[in-house]
């Protein structure tokens, strides 16, 4: 029989397919057969191949336009084009392959990425440089895959959801520090060194040389504690001088943000996100390390309708998103909000009657309490840069439910210049309550799916610049992914090339 040489100890086997018969069975082509015309690369990469997409998808921009060096220099070795390393990118986002080492090996035995470059393999070093230097360009080219969506007119109804989620950062938590956890530490370690000092005195009245070592051993410990103290004396420092008193030492842009369970938090970024209702496309998206969503609502609007393209906007988010002025701003810029009201009075906590309990007349421009009595405007002044007017009335303290109502001898009310659109807003979200349930179903989607996609480590890059890069990826990839399972390959190749 037919015998094949063993390479660690060259002693020579019979071959499996001799040694074993493979009657019956679905057989391969032998690897050492000899072909007159070999076959095309293009022949092992269907038509309905994704990576067909990303192709057409790159070879259709303006990389020079969207800020990519197309221009290679007059001398040395000439440089990979942008857009092979740009296709490298976007394969590799769209199939969970982030690191550069990744993607170099890939690229040099995949055959799709073959395919897609040409059989050209540029090493990691080069493949991570050109993330790490072509940031805005990279995160234009995402905002062309949604003008593209607009061509295919997936934006017609202009009703979009907003929503923020906490992404995970590379900074751990022992590597981030705030008054509260610096404070926190100090405690411990004080505590730690307490506890050793007692037992370095009581190994001290023990006279043998196990006590000796014990002692010795210990009072190592208390020196590392000492020069912990002193390290974290220089970090407190530092961080004081920050502006929002928070420090991170492996990426300085991270922050220490709560999360949606009580009490607990990571060090990441907050993405802002604007998704579309109808296909669930991220019309616009925005990466930032401040821990809440208070002042987001109108500058993701704003994108999301430049995006898009829409003379109007309608535009749903969650409690979260609740601010006067954002709403405001939003309303003035015809992009209409249905946003639920938070309620933060500490009446409702001591069971009392809150504002909502108080009706506003319109006509009389005047508040109506729980007992029918009329609250009546008596001044107006600032607060906070904003027009407040002051409502009371003459007879709160002969009223029979004032324990009901107030501990003060007067109730008094508040009523911002601008409530009268907040009014509006609320009357609009109380006719259409349905329109939450469409948000938690739209936002939701996105946002798992993508984190899916990162793994339990979420961001692998550093610093806001970088990870809005990042980001920018991830959403493309996803766009890419969205638009493939409504139209499939061919008909988005199609649509892609009409547009």
């Amino acid at each position: 029989s037919r015998l094949c040489e063993n390479p660690r100890n060259d002693i020579m086997w019979p071959s499996y397919r001799e040694a074993v018969p493979m009657t019956g069975f679905i057989e391969g082509e032998s690897r050492t057969q000899a072909t007159l015309f070999p076959e095309r690369l293009d022949d092992y990469i269907a038509e309905s191949n994704p990576v067909r997409v990303i192709d057409v998808f790159v070879d259709e921009l303006d990389l020079g336009s969207l800020r990519f060096k197309t221009e290679p220099e007059a001398t040395g070795r000439p440089p990979y084009h942008p857009a092979t390393l740009l296709k490298l990118y976007v394969y590799g986002y769209l199939n969970r392959i982030q690191s550069s080492r990744r993607l170099e090996r890939e690229a040099q035995r995949n055959v799709e990425l073959m395919w897609l470059t040409e059989r050209l393999a540029p090493d990691f070093k080069t493949i991570a440089d050109f993330r790490k230097d072509n940031g805005k360009a990279i995160q234009k080219v995402c905002r062309e895959f949604v003008l593209i969506c607009r061509k295919l007119e997936l934006f017609t109804e202009a009703f979009v959801a907003i929503d923020g989620s906490k992404f995970k950062a590379v900074n751990n938590r022992d590597r981030n520090f705030t008054k509260a956890k610096m404070k926190r530490r100090l405690e411990q370690i004080d505590e730690s060194i307490a506890r050793y000092l007692s037992q370095v005195a009581s190994a001290d009245r023990q006279d043998t040389q196990v006590a000796k070592q014990k002692s010795e051993h210990l009072q190592d410990k208390i020196d590392t504690f000492k020069k912990e103290v002193k390290r974290l004396r220089g970090l407190e420092k530092e961080m004081l001088n920050t502006p929002d008193q928070q420090i991170s030492l492996t990426d300085p842009d991270a922050r220490s943000m709560a999360t949606s369970g009580r009490g607990t938090g990571m060090v990441g970024y907050n993405v802002q996100t604007a998704v579309d209702t109808k296909y669930h496309m991220i019309v616009a998206h925005e990466v930032t390390n401040v821990g809440h969503d208070r002042s987001a609502l109108n500058s993701m609007a704003a994108s999301a309708k430049k995006a898009i393209a829409a003379d109007s906007l309608e535009v749903v988010a969650d409690k979260g998103y609740y601010s006067g002025t954002e709403i405001v701003d939003c309303e003035s810029s015809k992009i209409t909000t249905y946003i639920p009201k938070t309620q933060t009075s500490a009446s409702i906590k001591k069971g009392l009657f809150s504002r909502r309990d108080f009706k506003w007349i319109a006509q009389d421009k005047e508040y109506e309490c729980p007992a029918g009595e009329r609250l009546i405007w008596r001044f107006t002044t600032e607060e906070h840069g904003k027009t407040i007017s002051k409502y009371w009335s003459s007879n709160c303290p002969r009223c029979s439910i004032k324990k009901q109502c107030t501990t003060s001898p007067y109730r008094r009310v508040s009523r911002w210049e601008q409530d009268d659109v907040l009014d509006r807003v609320q009357e609009r979200l109380d006719r259409e309550p349905e329109r939450m349930r469409i948000r938690r179903e739209t936002v939701e989607h996105p946002f798992g799916t993508i984190k899916s996609w990162m793994g339990s480590t979420h961001f692998q890059m550093k610093t806001l610049k970088h990870v809005s890069t990042e980001m920018s990826l991830h959403v493309l990839a996803y766009h890419l992914k969205r638009a493939i399972s409504l139209f499939g390959v061919k008909g988005l190749l199609l649509k892609m090339q009409t547009a």
